[in-house]
């Protein structure tokens, strides 16, 4: 059995390496707590709402429960994506779990992360100069951003892609406002 858990994560396997580390973040997503405490606040509707927003200030962070603007949220894309691609080379994930929410905190330690992107540590030659590009590259969001409430937290979504090369960086990431900023909850990277 053994044998056969060490193939299975340790075999190279892009697919299963992705499917490790997206089931993963798909705990955090859908509040598997392990254990832990992974308090959002109380529990009072699930709804989803979106704001057509187009202004481009960075002012513009949505503490009000709107939706920032585009580029304010790629902007925390990015930066969440330039964390991770630094966790990704120093193979250390403390500074991208510290400037997480306290949520993701509270769910995983920084070994824990770094076990589920062992994947991409193994071939950070490969994934770091291309997560390093998305800086320069314009975000292609799947679905506009939205805010959804969850157990009475507003949670900011984004996902989708930047088309850097030689593969595009895919991204699903999850914001909650805590401290009057919006802070990781959620965090999917793919490359194909």
């Amino acid at each position: 059995m053994k044998r056969l858990f060490n193939d299975i994560v340790f075999s190279g396997n892009n697919l299963i390496s992705g499917l490790i580390a997206l089931a993963v973040v798909g705990s955090i997503a859908l509040g598997c707590n392990c254990n832990k405490s992974f308090d959002l606040g109380n529990i009072s509707s699930s709804s989803n709402t979106s704001s057509g927003s187009s202004k481009d200030t960075p002012a513009d962070t949505g503490k009000n429960g709107d939706v920032p603007s585009n580029s304010v949220i790629e902007g925390l894309v990015k930066d969440s994506t330039e964390q991770f691609a630094e966790a990704i080379q120093s193979e250390e994930f403390s500074d991208l779990r510290s400037n997480a929410s306290t949520d993701f905190q509270s769910t995983y330690t920084a070994d824990e992360m770094r076990d589920a992107f062992r994947s991409y540590i193994n071939k950070k030659s490969l994934v770091v100069p291309i997560l390093r590009k998305v800086k320069d590259t314009d975000a292609d969001f799947t679905t506009p951003p939205s805010i959804r409430t969850e157990k009475g937290v507003k949670v900011l979504m984004a996902n989708g892609k930047f088309a850097t090369k030689p593969y595009a960086v895919r991204f699903d990431y999850e914001y909650v406002m805590r401290g009057g900023e919006w802070k990781l909850l959620k965090l999917v990277v793919n490359i194909p």
